[in-house]
């Protein structure tokens, strides 16, 4: 039997589709005010800039044209996003102790997610990061890293796993490479 072809398409975030962003995080930044970038700044100016703060540090970014991750569309509305960018664009990752570099290798990492609340459940993480990999590759990347959760129970809510779940990492051709948490592995894809 053939795959079934995915509904959805893919479209890295411009400033053009900016306001699919917006709506798709709602009014709340997609969770408290986080958009997205929690990753890419120190704790204090996080909390600070929390909401709007947030919104106008990221929405800079696109306009600057920095690599801040694809947006997946069923039909023209926004059901899906996928945070990614070289690793050195992520502050927060360069001071993790449970997260810091497995070797010497450049990487692009992936950050965070954000899935409405009526498409989860139905496999939209696996295909974003297979997305995020085609894209990665394009623009010369040749592994891509994630961190995502590996809940110990089955009653992990969704709006914590905003780094993605291990099972949609391994899904999507990723291997673990390390772990240095018990519920945090970091989890690599070779793009060659």
């Amino acid at each position: 039997m053939p795959p079934v072809k995915s509904q959805f398409k893919f479209q890295p975030l411009t400033i053009d589709k900016w306001r699919d962003l917006e709506k798709l995080f709602g009014e709340r930044g997609a969770c408290g005010g986080y958009w997205c970038m929690w990753w890419r700044s120190s704790r204090k100016e996080f909390e600070a800039k929390k909401g709007e703060g947030n919104r106008t540090a990221l929405k800079r970014l696109v306009k600057g044209n920095v690599q801040t991750g694809i947006i997946a569309y069923d039909q023209k509305k926004p059901v899906g996003w996928i945070a990614f960018a070289p690793r050195e664009h992520y502050l927060k990752l360069e001071t993790s102790k449970i997260l810091m570099p497995v070797d010497e290798k450049p990487v692009w990492s992936v950050s965070c997610f954000f899935i409405d609340k009526d498409y989860r459940r139905k496999g939209l993480t696996v295909e974003l990061l297979k997305e995020a990999g085609k894209y990665t590759k394009k623009n010369g990347g040749r592994i891509l890293e994630g961190y995502p959760i590996d809940p110990k129970t089955k009653n992990y809510a969704p709006v914590f796993a905003n780094t993605g779940l291990v099972s949609a990492f391994r899904q999507a051709g990723f291997q673990e490479v390390e772990r240095r948490s018990e519920t945090r592995p970091v989890m690599r894809k070779s793009l060659k």
